[in-house]
């Protein structure tokens, strides 16, 4: 099966590893016998789908979550069952894909004009005579 992070970008189920473990939180007296928390990892350094660039934005976003070797390591347990803890979890790692693949427009830096600054300084005046005019009146 693939997965389609994006149009251009596909992530094929070899890449990823699926184990079991158990879970904590609800679950009833099934929580001590089933492993349902689904834990995933995805080599990013041996997947040949993914450029340089989207591994070093991968390993900015991932943080904790990516080994040294470059492994990112989910565990998803929101769920009672391993097929949707699974499911969960895949989602949440093509979701990170997605993030990396997105590149940030850079920002321009612009100055204010003069006449922004002017106005500004002109408000800035306009609120110290208000609050000098809060002051107790000078005995005469």
């Amino acid at each position: 099966m693939a997965y389609h992070v994006l149009p251009d970008l596909v992530i094929h189920d070899d890449d990823i590893v699926v184990t079991y473990i158990h879970a904590s939180g609800p679950g009833g007296q099934n929580v001590n016998k089933v492993a349902t928390a689904a834990q995933i990892r995805f080599d990013a350094t041996r997947c040949a789908t993914l450029t340089s660039r989207l591994r070093a934005r991968l390993r900015l976003l991932a943080g904790s979550r990516m080994t040294r070797d470059g492994v990112v390591i989910l565990t998803a347990q929101r769920f009672r069952s391993q097929s949707r803890n699974r499911e969960d979890a895949i989602e949440r790692l093509l979701d990170l894909l997605r993030q990396a693949a997105h590149v940030p427009t850079r920002r321009i830096a612009t100055r204010p004009s003069r006449t922004q600054r002017r106005r500004r300084m002109d408000d800035k005046s306009r609120r110290a005579r208000i609050k000098q005019g809060r002051g107790r009146p000078m005995a005469e």
